[in-house]
């Protein structure tokens, strides 16, 4: 279970701040506390409240085994997501969203792929027998996919949930992952709709301590599912090897039938030399012709 979040570490983070009251999405409502000085203050209590329901179910997913892909392109964002991403060992993208990233998966592998294949030709010399024109445009298009691909490498199917950092932003992120049915977490400010989110945090997401004090409480859950996962995996582990080393339980031998001793009786004896003979079986006619031959006497 995630840990519980303090309200008062959140305001001194500055999640409570939400956007002007005239660029506000009317499906805030219900997470807006006040309005002061013309800008919208989030109801923090709800915000603590969705952060815990928020990390329990991160936390669930990663234990699960499957990765939660971190998205956050905004400036003040991007440096934190990385940080916090590596750190729960999930794979992130902090430069722009490649379209289709998630709806046309096959072909952001193939690009991935593309850049593995590089490696090797640098390892195995054909990189050395290239034109320099050749060697730098190869280098070209590796620091590109390095740059726009390098956090998703590790990542060889499709991630088992989004978490977004300002969903208005990153609209496409958004509406492919849910053409696909994977659930989004996001951090949502009042100029947004929460309506496209399963997973809600009403929270300021433009500044920097705000940004840090969520994604960082999201990165410990994630941390904290994956430990779970290996905790069971190597109880597990021990269980199969304890079995393994305890000695099996000898086989209960089968009690054979004592043999009979023979009997030293000189009637006995005869009796089983004929029982030994072979037993000549009478044809149809001899059994009539007996049967008559007694009728007749």
């Amino acid at each position: 279970m995630a840990n519980k979040v303090e309200v008062k570490e959140l305001l001194d983070a500055g999640v409570h701040f939400g956007h002007l009251t005239r660029r506000w999405n009317p499906n805030m409502a219900p997470y807006i506390y006040m309005e002061r000085n013309g800008i919208h203050i989030i109801n923090l209590y709800k915000s603590a409240a969705k952060m815990q329901e928020a990390g329990d179910a991160l936390a669930k997913i990663a234990a699960s085994g499957r990765k939660i892909l971190f998205v956050a392109t905004k400036k003040q964002a991007k440096e934190i997501v990385a940080e916090q991403a590596e750190k729960a060992n999930m794979p992130y993208i902090t430069e722009r969203w490649p379209g289709g990233m998630l709806t046309n998966f096959v072909t952001i592998r193939r690009a991935v792929k593309k850049m593995a294949s590089i490696d090797r030709m640098k390892k195995d010399g054909t990189f050395n027998t290239l034109s320099k024109k050749e060697r730098l445009q190869v280098d070209r298009l590796r620091a590109k996919l390095e740059k726009n691909l390098g956090s998703i490498s590790d990542m060889s199917r499709l991630p088992g949930a989004l978490f977004v950092v300002d969903i208005t932003r990153e609209h496409i992120a958004i509406k492919e992952a849910q053409k696909l049915n994977i659930p989004i977490f996001a951090m949502v400010d009042t100029n947004s709709d929460p309506r496209e989110v399963e997973y809600v945090i009403p929270s300021n997401d433009d500044a920097s301590k705000s940004i840090n004090k969520v994604v960082s409480y999201v990165a410990d859950s994630i941390v904290e599912g994956l430990s779970e996962r290996k905790a069971s995996k190597d109880s597990k582990k021990e269980k199969a090897e304890n079995e393994e080393k305890e000695p099996k339980a000898p086989k209960a031998a089968v009690k054979q039938p004592e043999a009979e001793a023979p009997s030293k009786d000189a009637e006995d004896k005869k009796a089983m030399q004929e029982a030994k003979k072979d037993v000549k079986l009478e044809s149809k006619k001899e059994t009539l012709d007996k049967a008559s031959s007694n009728e007749e006497e």
